[in-house]
């Protein structure tokens, strides 16, 4: 099956995103706060802090620390998820805390944390390039002195073909598959990649392929993250 003839069930073309939505706010008694949706994929993010480090020892008198959780709600998917953090959680806050780094100004806060707490209310694919839209989106909201918005999206392949922002029917069916690959993709408005994952086998010429779609992606997010901090500022007035 070639790039021509393969057609995705939802329709799609091979460089769409789902559907979004973004709002900002949506936590009244958070500092900064942010909902993402990516077609049925529903991440919220919230921001606490500039706030004292406990305990102090911890506290460093030269800068902030940024401290991400991700979380995924118990009834976020079909089968009961296992409360509490697990080794992909943990493993997905941290990815969550190296993209957002590069642009946040921690040093501007010494002795302090930064928490953003990332809740997945329903997951279909996605979900770590969702939570750290919204996280993105949050900190802005929470007037967090940022250098750059990051965007966030995945590619992967199904069958021979690069597609953007699979949904879960796409990503359960590239899974099974043979040479099946996943690529999420982080970078800033200025084209500056903050996250990169490659998890499976891509040749050279279809990274950059991948890169490319990542990019261009990357650009209508960050019209829709721009877009949902304008709206709010209009609401506030």
């Amino acid at each position: 099956m070639t790039a021509k003839t393969f057609k995705r069930k939802d329709g799609r073309k091979n460089d769409e995103l789902r559907e979004i939505k973004a709002k900002v706010g949506v936590i009244p008694n958070a500092d900064g706060s942010a909902m993402w949706q990516s077609g049925d994929t529903i991440a919220i993010a919230a921001v606490y802090g500039p706030k004292k480090m406990h305990p102090q020892h911890q506290q460093d008198p030269e800068t902030g620390v940024l401290r991400c959780t991700y979380i995924m709600n118990t009834f976020s998917v079909a089968e009961r998820a296992r409360p509490g953090p697990n080794r992909r959680s943990t493993e997905i806050s941290e990815i969550t805390k190296w993209a957002l780094e590069p642009v946040v100004m921690i040093e501007k806060y010494p002795n302090t944390v930064i928490d953003v707490h990332i809740n997945i209310l329903q997951a279909d694919a996605g979900t770590r390039c969702a939570g750290i839209n919204a996280a993105a989106l949050a900190l802005a909201h929470a007037g967090i002195p940022m250098k750059d918005m990051v965007s966030s999206v995945s590619v992967g392949k199904l069958d021979k073909t690069l597609v953007l922002d699979l949904t879960g029917y796409e990503d359960s069916e590239f899974d099974e598959g043979e040479g099946s690959t996943d690529i999420p993709v982080s970078m800033t408005h200025n084209e500056e990649i903050t996250h990169l994952q490659l998890d499976g086998k891509i040749a050279p010429k279809e990274l950059k392929e991948a890169l490319e779609m990542a990019k261009k992606a990357c650009k209508e997010i960050y019209e829709i993250q721009k877009k949902a901090l304008k709206e709010s500022v209009r609401e506030e007035k």
